[in-house]
């Protein structure tokens, strides 16, 4: 049997994966997707807050949250599951969130080459022409060696 379908659907996968591991701690939910974007939600927790002063996430679940929905991006690109690595993840902050509001990181893949893939996007809380951050990475594809049975379907 396949250990990754034929063709990578974001949706299933936030279903399956998003119950257990970090982005099941952190909360993370599917929200939307097209032919090379993902959008992911965080949604807004206490337990979260950058500072107990001020009811606005923290800018480590926003980062993780970035990074989960740029790999998802990449799969829905690429239509198929890949081992990749951030090698670069850039969030330039225009502004903190709303307080109390979940944040939304829109992911696109735009470029794809044989060994790196290329992502840009924002971090909204509601309003994506009013963007929390706009986000640039770089994602290494890792490809298993001759003779490494770890990753024999990918």
């Amino acid at each position: 049997m396949d250990r990754y379908p034929d063709k990578f659907d974001p949706q299933v996968m936030a279903s399956a994966a998003f119950q257990r591991s970090h982005t099941g701690w952190l909360g993370l939910r599917y929200s939307d997707h097209g032919e090379d974007w993902v959008e992911l939600e965080l949604p807004w927790r206490a337990d979260l807050l950058g500072d107990e002063r001020r009811p606005v996430l923290a800018s480590g679940p926003i980062i993780s949250l970035v990074d989960m929905a740029s790999g998802m991006a990449i799969w829905t690109a690429a239509g198929t599951f890949v081992q990749i690595a951030t090698l670069d993840l850039r969030v330039d902050y225009n502004r903190p969130a709303r307080e109390h509001a979940s944040v939304f990181g829109r992911m696109r893949c735009y470029r794809r080459t044989r060994s790196a893939m290329f992502v840009n996007g924002i971090a909204h809380d509601g309003d994506i022409d009013d963007p929390i951050a706009h986000v640039a990475g770089v994602f290494m594809v890792i490809r298993p060696t001759k003779g490494d049975v770890r990753w024999k379907n990918s």
